[in-house]
């Protein structure tokens, strides 16, 4: 007896689960060296009520679902609904003169110190308002939805004060109820120091201890904190950290992006669900990931717009048995792109991940990293019907055509809802 679905996807020239090894437990990351993708040519997905009930060979599945809509493929690849997590996606104004900054030779470091970076944006997005901070937004999830990206985790971190904060987390929770993408919210006030405090740094301390992260619990599901010596010692960042932890919030940190500071072994310590950047983690943080739940999120755009010479040891890592996850870093002054595909390619070419390994973390691995493996980055009867129909011969090709965007069609809970030839 057949069983009724709503979706029918048929004609797909290969499906690619990206589900885990058998054995690995439901919502748990993907680990270990990785240069094959199990693929399922000819294939059919079936989906009923926003969940995949039925994938696999397509004669198979057609001979066990009646549906009430079928679609075709047209021969694509289809993969899981890529998922982001970590970007900063609510804010206003631009930073196209630190790009020629970049350029003469200065550091990200030197122009912060002077002013720019981070507290530029911060001075843009004071005093804006939910909506603008909404708008501004959209344009950059539609061009995420048409990389093929269908979740993501947005923060917080450009008012550095209370209403500002509070702002930009309520413009997260607007876009995630108008936009196909799903957005989890970050509280990331711990981004900076105002200038308003720099000269007493004990006190935006003692606030986002007190005030910031106990009256925005509400609006963010996770904290993050910029763990830098130029911004957040490794104590203060343990203090802010241990603070949110109490409050309810899961963690996050940004870890060893410029210099190495124990941000990686932080980020284990606390139990965070990931550490993020990287790019500076050593054998002690490589070992210490290893032996933790924490994902690795590395961001190999950030590396590459800001000229950096350090990459993310993502071979070292993944040969470690890390659990590595991969993120735009989406922002306004050090990783201005929506494109995870670019993403894919920089992984490759400066971290060492192979293309499958790629895939991986860009999917089931990076929905680990922001609590949401069991429900979606891999496409299993049971999850959420999350995915991409891409205009590719098979997976190995996603990461050696960059710049461009190769998606035909993206679903979302089954649900049609961006297509190449009508966006065209």
């Amino acid at each position: 007896m057949s069983v009724q679905v709503d979706l029918l996807l048929k004609e797909i020239g290969q499906l690619v689960t990206l589900a885990p090894p058998a054995g690995t437990p439901q919502g748990a990351p993907w680990r270990g060296p990785l240069s094959e993708l199990a693929t399922i040519s000819d294939a059919a997905l079936a989906v009923h009520e926003g969940r995949i009930v039925d994938l696999g060979p397509a004669a198979e599945v057609a001979a066990r679902v009646q549906a009430t809509r079928e679609v075709s493929a047209g021969g694509g690849l289809v993969l899981p609904g890529f998922v982001d997590p970590h970007t900063h996606l609510p804010w206003l104004g631009s930073r196209e003169a630190e790009f020629e900054l970049r350029l003469a030779g200065k550091s990200y470091a030197e122009i912060a110190k002077a002013g720019g970076g981070i507290r530029s944006t911060t001075r843009s997005v004071r005093g804006a308002s939910v909506d603008q901070l909404t708008e501004a937004a959209l344009p950059r999830l539609d061009r995420m939805l048409s990389c093929g990206t269908t979740t993501a985790e947005a923060k917080s971190g450009y008012g550095l004060a209370l209403a500002a904060e509070r702002t930009q987390l309520e413009a997260i929770r607007a876009l995630d109820s108008r936009h196909a993408i799903d957005l989890v919210a970050t509280n990331l006030a711990a981004h900076e120091i105002p200038d308003e405090h720099r000269a007493d740094r004990g006190r935006w301390l003692d606030l986002l201890c007190e005030e910031l992260l106990p009256d925005l619990a509400g609006l963010a599901e996770f904290c993050d904190v910029f763990c830098e010596d130029h911004v957040f010692t490794v104590p203060e960042s343990r203090r802010i950290l241990s603070r949110a932890k109490e409050l309810g919030y899961g963690l996050k940190i940004h870890a060893d992006e410029i210099v190495p500071t124990g941000g990686a072994e932080l980020a284990v310590e606390l139990g965070a669900v990931s550490a993020d950047h990287l790019a500076c983690t050593g054998q002690a943080g490589i070992a210490a990931l290893a032996a933790s739940e924490t994902v690795a999120v590395l961001l190999p755009g950030t590396s590459f717009y800001l000229r950096k010479s350090d990459h993310a040891p993502g071979r070292a890592m993944i040969d470690a048995g890390v659990a590595v996850a991969l993120a735009t870093d989406l922002n306004p002054g050090s990783s201005l792109t929506e494109s995870l595909p670019m993403i894919l390619t920089l992984a490759c070419l400066q971290c060492g991940l192979t293309p499958a390994e790629a895939l991986r973390a860009a999917t089931l691995n990076a929905a680990c990293a922001i609590g949401r493996g069991a429900e979606i980055g891999s496409l299993e009867v049971g999850k959420q019907a999350d995915f991409v129909v891409w205009d590719a011969p098979n997976w190995r090709y996603l990461p050696t055509h960059f710049g461009v965007s190769l998606v035909r069609a993206v679903y979302k809970r089954g649900a049609l809802v961006f297509n190449a030839e009508a966006a065209a």
